[in-house]
């Protein structure tokens, strides 16, 4: 029988690729995000995929997607993502109530209703996909850099709950990524405004470049556990490090 790997956010960018990715190695990837249309045609695309409507932010809808399942054996905590670059005292609430509840609340709600079919299945793979934002903080990056820190906090607290258990807990932590749609919906449809955050910086990480770490964690032998993979472009040395050709 086939593993069964669930990525959330598989919508687009990085969700989107590590599912066709998983589906490339074999895994029966149960594609789950909000747009469903978009789903279908990945679904049309990748026999191995099958598209489920889900929303993060509802306990309804997350347990009708755990409900649905026979099976999981991978689970890709993807779902997320920022909103403004304003500063701390400028920060608008609602954008980072939004980035809370995505990010974190989202991930919890997807552990806590798959933990059990992760534990089932012998060999679970639990991969929380975070951010260097979560590691060290940057300027206008208040509410993101809260979520992804609270994300990076609840994978090593996962880890340590977990021990003993058939569970391997993976923090992927990608810096530079141009991937759809992100700096779009950062800087509120804007895509002058997020063509400029790529501008001059060559090869900047891709989706498909995130989709390979993390395939290639998942796939490790069970008893290999990629504790963090932190992974950027050769353009970018830190944060606040980025090399641009001009």
């Amino acid at each position: 029988m086939r593993k069964t790997a669930v990525v959330t956010g598989a919508s687009s960018g990085i969700g989107e690729a590590t599912a066709r990715r998983l589906a490339a190695e074999g895994y029966e990837v149960v594609a789950a995000a909000r747009r469903r249309e978009r789903l279908d045609k990945l679904a049309a695309d990748e026999p191995l995929i099958r598209a489920m409507t889900l929303d993060v932010t509802s306990q309804e809808s997350v347990d009708a997607l755990a409900a649905s399942l026979e099976r999981c054996d991978v689970l890709v905590n993807n779902a997320g993502g920022a909103l403004g670059l304003e500063t701390v005292a400028d920060g608008r609430l609602a954008d980072w109530q939004q980035m809370y509840t995505v990010n974190v609340l989202g991930s919890l709600r997807m552990t806590q209703a798959l933990l059990p079919k992760l534990v089932e299945s012998g060999d679970g793979v639990l991969v929380m996909l975070t951010s260097t934002a979560g590691l060290v903080s940057y300027e206008g990056g208040g509410g993101y850099c809260a979520a992804k820190h609270a994300q990076t906090s609840m994978t090593e607290t996962l880890r340590l709950e977990l021990v003993g258990q058939p569970v391997r807990v993976v923090e992927i932590a990608p810096g530079m990524v141009k991937s759809e749609g992100f700096a779009v919906n950062r800087f509120r449809g804007d895509e002058a405004a997020a063509a400029r955050l790529y501008e001059g910086v060559p090869d900047p990480l891709t989706s498909d470049d995130v989709a390979d770490a993390i395939a290639w964690c998942v796939t490790r032998p069970a008893h290999v556990n990629v504790d963090r993979m932190i992974i950027r472009p050769r353009a970018q040395a830190a944060q606040h490090k980025v090399h641009r050709v001009t």
